[in-house]
């Protein structure tokens, strides 16, 4: 019942910058939070960061102050602002929201590859 669907990913210098955004559709009004998550070859998929519908941002440690999100309720779009990309950065990059009612359960967009090479 929920569509995300993420935009923004692509290829970029070492300490450039990017911005995700992911937009969200259908029953978007049971949505407790938003956030991005990653996953490299070889590596287990690890939480990025995440919104709550009120505004409160988490954020993995990794991240130190490199990254930002944010959420535009009017337009339910989630983005992430990186900065100061690593190639470690290097990752296929999930949009996920999680519902809390009916049910618990998580929604999934198709990803976006976000490349940091020279």
């Amino acid at each position: 019942q929920v569509q995300l669907v993420e935009s923004g990913g692509g290829l970029v210098q070492p300490g450039g910058s990017l911005r995700l955004s992911c937009a969200a559709s259908g029953s978007s009004d049971s949505i407790a939070a938003m956030g991005w998550y990653r996953q490299a070859p070889g590596n287990q998929r690890e939480l990025v960061a995440i919104i709550s519908s009120g505004g409160s941002p988490t954020y993995a440690d990794f991240l130190k102050g490199r990254f930002t999100i944010s959420r535009d309720n009017p337009k339910n779009t989630v983005y992430l602002q990186m900065n100061s990309l690593k190639s470690e950065d290097t990752a296929v990059y999930y949009c996920n929201a999680k519902m809390r009612w009916p049910r618990d359960m998580d929604y999934w967009g198709k990803g976006t590859l976000v490349t940091v090479s020279s």
